[in-house]
């Protein structure tokens, strides 16, 4: 099996959390174990400081941007779960972790209706030109109600585009479409069965297209090989003048390169970004066009979402310390090297 359970050490376990998480969910695991948290929850832990208190700890509790590559996984022979407050390991070094016996746990999907929400929320506020309005009303500018000065475009009966759209965040977005009295479109490189498509209100069509005819491009693609800049200067190339791409899934999935080009070109008119293909960098350039609004990967960030999460830590944890199968691994064949 892999490494001992701590359930059968008579000390209590350490347990290192990287950001401050759920108040429940940190008196679960106080409970069980002493527990030390990274206090700034405005910055992701430096390295080395995440490296000094792993070497501290018997268990760590990660978040998603917290990088745990070789380095951090080596700094602690003893170290017993790595448990990620994320849906995949995308920033967890899985190979390195598995050859150290050590198991590597997720969460459940969960944030599908919340990451919705923020990517329909992103929609609206670019199209509609709203930071640029909140800027100008906080400066004391009042250009009138019916000044020309912030025209934006209408969310109301255009056509979405959803790329990837099959899954459940794709599907949650097009409800919130046909609220707006949307045309949804999607592609998949899997097509869904018709009644699906059907139930769901969603209009396959070729990539190409999708990318000619939606007024919103938003993105719903997993990251992978195949999907890395997905989004690059020819499909940029293909979308109207007056389209805007939303991008609420993985950064690398859009050549950001590519992106700016030909926003500074206005080769299409906006972007609504929550992720960036360097996160947590994110382009200069990006930063000082106004007709791209940016938030900094918040679409799980609803409190419901995050006390869900962080529970569902804390039952992988639990799970690990009474012998029991870990409900979320990702590398269950550790247990039995």
């Amino acid at each position: 099996m892999a490494k001992i359970l701590m359930a059968k050490n008579k000390t209590r376990p350490r347990i290192f959390v990287t950001q401050p998480v759920s108040e429940q969910a940190l008196k679960r695991l106080r409970a069980v174990a002493h527990v030390t948290v990274f206090a700034d929850s405005s910055r992701i832990i430096p390295k080395r400081t995440l490296i000094a208190n792993v070497r501290k700890a018997d268990i760590l509790f990660c978040l998603l941007h917290d990088k745990i590559d070789r380095a951090v996984i080596a700094a602690n022979p003893d170290l017993r779960l790595i448990a990620a407050q994320s849906i995949t390991p995308s920033n967890v070094d899985v190979e390195a972790a598995t050859a150290r016996r050590i198991p590597v746990t997720v969460t459940a999907p969960i944030t599908t209706e919340a990451t919705a929400d923020l990517n329909f929320g992103l929609m609206i506020a670019v199209a509609r030109r709203m930071p640029e309005g909140d800027r100008m009303a906080r400066a004391g500018k009042f250009p009138g109600s019916q000044s020309a000065h912030l025209m934006g475009s209408y969310v109301w009966g255009k056509t979405l585009g959803l790329i990837g759209g099959g899954g459940l965040i794709g599907k949650a977005v097009a409800r919130r479409a046909h609220g707006f009295s949307m045309r949804v479109l999607y592609w998949t490189p899997r097509r869904k069965p018709e009644k699906e498509e059907r139930e769901a209100g969603l209009i396959y069509v070729p990539l190409d297209q999708l990318l000619r005819e939606s007024d919103f491009v938003s993105l719903h693609s997993p990251l992978n090989k195949e999907t890395r800049h997905q989004i690059g200067a020819r499909e940029l190339r293909l979308m109207k003048k007056t389209a805007f791409l939303i991008n609420t899934a993985r950064g690398p999935v859009i050549d950001e390169a590519a992106l700016v080009r030909a926003l500074a070109k206005k080769q299409i008119a906006g972007a609504g970004l929550d992720v960036f293909e360097h996160e947590p960098k994110i382009d200069p350039a990006l930063k000082k066009m106004r007709n791209v609004v940016l938030t900094p990967h918040l679409g799980s960030a609803t409190p419901e979402v995050r006390d869900e999460m962080a529970n569902i830590v804390v039952d992988n944890i639990l799970a690990l310390l009474g012998g029991h199968k870990l409900p979320n691994c990702v590398n269950p064949q550790v247990f039995a090297l």
